[in-house]
């Protein structure tokens, strides 16, 4: 297990006295813990190899960025684990052990021990700047009528907040569904819906938001991301979320010394988020609530110009 102390025996007995299977014995002793002592100082993170903005296999994504600060700081050399985040990812990767971390995991998520948040965000619409939609609820009837684009997240019958706020009011002829993975042969198959905005082949995507962000970057002022409200009809709907690291539920100790390195490396983070364009929410300390608070939320939407 990483970062867990290894106490080294004393070994009192002089080597020419021992017999030679203990000094198998010893040999074997000695190579368990150099393996352990190696472990300790790797950070192993399991990732998505094409998961932009978050991450991918050259270690591009801000989590990629994120993860480098951390090991730095830790004095710990850095593994990445790649796997693509499919149903079952957690069990495969965090669960059978290929890695000790996942970046990346809502604050609470109840496979992991998730450590206290790094940032929080929420969904955003992306449209047009020179529609001037600025939408201020799902209740806007131009909503009606417009063309909506969500991405498909699975097949598993859930529905994201976005899907089922719209549902919820009827609005479901208008909507555009955009694959979240796509084929293996397209890149980036996340940037389509935001793609497809600025093309006009639809009028509003709805997204979360550092998706939003990061992909609306490369379009400048020709496009706006800004931060979906919280539904006053479903008012137990999360549209934003405290982020957070997984590690494994017995690993205590270890989320105990990524919370710390977190603390020292708040800065650094908040810069490597800026530069992606997430779209930032006032942390609300460890809470899981769904409801942003007008009032409490300093949203930093760096892609509304």
């Amino acid at each position: 297990m990483l970062f867990t102390g290894t106490e080294q025996g004393h070994i009192s007995q002089r080597p020419q006295l021992l017999s030679g299977r203990t000094r198998a014995l010893l040999a074997a002793v000695l190579l368990s813990c150099a393996t352990a002592v190696t472990a300790k100082d790797e950070l192993r993170v399991c990732a998505d190899p094409d998961n932009l903005p978050f991450s991918n296999q050259k270690q591009e994504g801000f989590e990629n960025k994120i993860a480098k600060l951390l090991a730095a700081d830790m004095h710990a050399k850095l593994n990445f684990y790649w796997q693509k985040q499919r149903q079952g990812y957690i069990r495969e990767t965090l669960g059978a052990k290929y890695c000790d971390v996942v970046m990346g995991v809502p604050y609470g998520y109840e496979r992991v021990l998730s450590t206290r948040p790094y940032y929080r965000s929420g969904y955003a619409f992306v449209t047009a700047k020179n529609r001037n939609l600025a939408f201020k609820s799902f209740d806007d009837p131009r909503l009606r009528d417009l063309k909506i684009g969500l991405h498909a997240i699975g097949n598993d019958g859930s529905n994201s907040p976005p899907a089922n706020a719209l549902a919820r009011r009827g609005i479901v002829e208008n909507i555009a569904g955009y694959s979240m993975w796509g084929e293996e042969s397209i890149t980036n198959p996340q940037a389509q819906i935001v793609d497809a905005v600025a093309k006009g082949d639809i009028d509003v995507a709805v997204v979360w938001g550092p998706i939003g962000g990061f992909f609306a970057k490369p379009y400048g002022k020709t496009l706006v991301v800004t931060p979906v409200p919280a539904d006053e009809q479903m008012p137990s709907l999360p549209f934003a979320f405290d982020i957070s690291l997984g590690v494994r539920k017995d690993d205590q100790a270890f989320a105990a010394k990524l919370e710390k390195s977190l603390a020292r490396k708040q800065r650094q983070i908040l810069n490597i988020l800026t530069a992606y364009k997430v779209p930032l929410i006032k942390p609300l300390r460890g809470s899981t609530s769904s409801q942003p608070d007008p009032d409490q939320v300093a949203l930093q939407n760096q892609n509304t110009r």
